[in-house]
């Protein structure tokens, strides 16, 4: 059964339908209606899982999808959108990346321990935003005790040996340890008319109210230069980062946290401004707060449950297989190593071990060499799923340029923004930035919507370079500016200089 958290994960995705999913990736992503809808459906499976009887729920697989394109077309914002919208732990990896050979090699598992750390660090965060106010309170009380350290209880003063007497002649012997400037008493009389006397420490009163009137200055942030001293632990040394660094044995990890938590945990302190002792402050106090055993548990949870990988660049692990060894041989073995992890199986992890079994793997290629069917059948047989996805036109350009919430255009305007002017596109400035776009694309490269980046960025080059020279003011661009600034483009001048 899902941890409590994961189940609140998966009830989200009740709320989602194939249909609101694919159009929530309309916001960001233009076209690609059929990749959309696939993602969607392994989306919503997941939550009908979950719903299915016991005893067949464990034996529905995911349905693993290849997307097929040429780059630049939308593969990884769909697969990173989806994820994000789902709330589950991704990662993108790239096949290519395992076919390496020597130290600097990774070997096949080490991507689900990269999805667990993505997890861990997912969970994690939730976590901080459900304690951080808590946290913050905890931090200015820290800090009202290092700018003002409580006062220290005064020693008794001693008792007299011989009683004093007052003016009325009577004796009287002052009580020990309490000095007469330093308490005062007070009479309380209770409901029933009975009499008692108690002590009012005029110290305390002043402590207190002194730290009232500093936590109004320190809410305020009148008091971020003043330095106060803090207990800092030091970093790791040298030699732990040079047996955790990745490529090698993956197995030094657990050596180097093993080694870490058998050297005794050293303070030193530091003399810093209370801004930064803030920061140190609310790192210390989030320690406190989160349980990293329940952090952990839920993480592994999510992703046996919710993972996602994302595989890039399969093609290139593609090829007709050979028989006389070269690096064909390289290809099919990283392959092979795949597929265990595909199909379902038990990876040892330094968090403990994790079931890959129903981890969704989204995997994406070109294929401009290769083809799908070049893989070996039985991963193939682990993608059911094949999706093909269009090369972006002109048309599709002046889309991405207007519609989606993060698009280049917009992107641009709050950039421009930053230095006080304004930034506007005409309507047929933008088409014919896509159509510039569309044509080198077409002469050279065709790496997608990456093009529109090395067009704007041409385009506006001198407009961001002398932005803080010349002051507020709107700066149009249309059809004209664009033909002018991108000359040597349209003549097909020097393309080379544009391309990504």
């Amino acid at each position: 059964m899902p941890s409590p958290r994961t189940q609140q994960a998966l009830a989200k995705l009740a709320d989602l339908t194939p249909r609101q999913i694919a159009a929530e990736l309309d916001r960001y992503i233009v076209g690609q209606s059929d990749a959309k809808k696939a993602v969607a459906i392994a989306l919503r499976n997941r939550w009908r899982r979950q719903r299915a009887p016991e005893n067949i729920r464990e034996e529905i697989s995911p349905n693993n999808i290849i997307l097929i394109g040429p780059t630049g077309v939308g593969k990884t914002e769909i697969a990173r959108r989806l994820a994000k919208l789902a709330g589950a732990p991704f990662i993108k990896v790239e096949a290519s990346k395992f076919t390496e050979v020597g130290y600097v090699g990774r070997d096949v598992e080490s991507m689900v321990r990269d999805l667990v750390e993505s997890a861990i660090d997912m969970v994690r965060s939730e976590r901080e935003a459900e304690v951080e106010e808590l946290a913050h309170e905890r931090v200015d009380e820290r800090l009202l005790d290092l700018l003002l350290p409580p006062p220290t209880a005064a020693p008794p003063a001693p008792a007299p040996a011989t009683a004093t007497a007052d003016k009325s002649g009577l004796a009287e012997t002052p009580r020990a340890g309490v000095r007469e400037d330093d308490a005062l008493g007070v009479f309380l009389v209770s409901g029933s008319g009975a009499v008692t006397k108690e002590t009012v420490d005029p110290a305390h009163d002043r402590y207190k109210r002194t730290r009232d009137k500093l936590k109004q200055l320190l809410l305020d942030g009148k008091l971020e230069d003043r330095e106060v001293e803090v207990e800092v632990t030091p970093q790791s040394p040298p030699m732990f980062d040079v047996l955790a660094s990745q490529g090698g044995n993956e197995g030094m990890d657990n050596i180097s946290d093993m080694l870490k938590e058998m050297l005794p945990k050293r303070k030193k302190k530091r003399t810093v401004k209370v801004s930064e002792a803030r920061r140190i402050l609310f790192e210390q106090e989030l320690e406190k707060l989160i349980d990293l055993e329940d952090v952990t548990a839920d993480a592994l949870d999510r992703v046996e449950k919710l993972g996602i990988i994302f595989l890039d660049e399969i093609d290139k692990i593609a090829g007709e297989r050979s028989q006389a060894g070269g690096p064909d041989v390289s290809r099919e073995g990283v392959q092979r190593d795949l597929l265990p992890i595909v199909e379902g199986s038990n990876v040892q992890t330094k968090y403990g071990m994790v079931k890959t079994d129903h981890v969704l793997f989204i995997a994406a290629g070109a294929f401009h060499v290769s083809k799908p069917s070049d893989l070996i059948p039985e991963l193939q047989g682990r993608f059911p799923i094949r999706v093909e996805l269009k090369a972006l036109t002109e048309q599709d350009f002046i889309r991405i340029m207007t519609e989606p919430e993060n698009a280049l255009t917009k992107q641009y305007a709050a950039l421009v923004e930053a230095e006080g002017a304004k930034l506007e596109f005409g309507t047929d400035g933008i088409a014919e930035i896509a159509r510039i776009a569309a044509l080198v694309n077409q002469r050279m490269e065709n790496i997608g919507a990456r093009r529109l980046h090395t067009v704007m960025t041409t385009l506006l080059e001198d407009v961001l370079f002398d932005l803080p020279d010349r002051g507020d003011g709107t700066i149009a661009v249309d059809a004209t500016v664009v033909r002018d600034r991108l000359k040597a483009i349209v003549e097909g001048e020097d393309l080379r200089k544009y391309i990504l």
